[in-house]
């Protein structure tokens, strides 16, 4: 499940599953809902942080619920409808109208990757985790989604074939050198206070969510067009 905590102007949102994490379709439906609701209760110098508990951040698709369909299409059915059905979370993300920090606890695969760089800034904890994308080794498709975001996220050619085609699995300092992530910290308890240390000087910005949020669809065009996210004109309200 997720938990939502206010603190000041700080949203913490906290997924407190099981001990990967894995995202079924209760938790992403959960997940787009307060999303959906956070967006309506930004304020100027609001600000999200986003965590999880246990060793995972999240370790992608919650793929024994989609074999437990019971045959081999069914579970492609089960998985497709999940990769479909979190589009709207990642739209949600880029749209959302507040700055938003990934403190990333633990391992980070697959569609936990994908949660972890939808946000402005992701933190990680270098002692223990991975980002991993193991689509080419699963022999898996890349979902447009997930390539037009990490397309405008992961900026340097020779990483994106190394985290999309190489299937590598990248730890925190790595991941701060190969510029996927902005810091890396020496447990999850010091990454999640670097995260509101981080959180708690954007707040003190004071920014107009909905003039943040344009600015940051602006910055990924192919991302946006792909979850379609049309840009706003807010030059009538200067």
């Amino acid at each position: 499940m997720w938990t939502l905590e206010k603190r000041d102007n700080l949203w913490l949102l906290t997924l407190t599953g099981d001990d990967q994490n894995r995202l079924n379709p209760t938790l992403i439906d959960s997940l787009l809902s307060t999303l959906t609701n956070l967006a309506t209760q930004s304020t100027p110098g609001s600000v999200l942080i986003t965590t999880a508990k246990g060793k995972f951040f999240s370790n992608g698709f919650d793929l024994q619920y989609a074999r437990a369909a019971g045959s081999k299409s069914a579970a492609m059915n089960r998985l497709s409808s999940m990769v479909k059905s979190f589009k709207p979370v990642a739209a949600a993300l880029i749209s959302l109208p507040m700055p938003t920090i990934a403190a990333v606890n633990g391992h980070a695969s697959g569609v936990g990757f994908l949660l972890a760089i939808c946000h402005d800034y992701v933190l990680m904890r270098s002692d223990q985790g991975v980002l991993y994308m193991p689509e080419v080794n699963l022999a898996l498709p890349m979902p447009d989604y997930f390539a037009a975001v990490i397309r405008d996220k992961i900026k340097k050619p020779a990483v994106l074939r190394d985290v999309l085609l190489a299937g590598v699995k990248v730890k925190g300092k790595e991941a701060v050198e190969m510029g996927i992530v902005d810091s890396a910290h020496d447990s999850a308890e010091s990454t999640v206070e670097a995260a509101v240390r981080l959180g708690e000087q954007l707040a003190q910005k004071k920014w107009v969510g909905e003039v943040y949020a344009e600015i940051r669809k602006s910055l990924y065009p192919d991302a946006c067009k792909v979850l379609g996210l049309t840009p706003k004109s807010l030059i009538s309200k200067i």
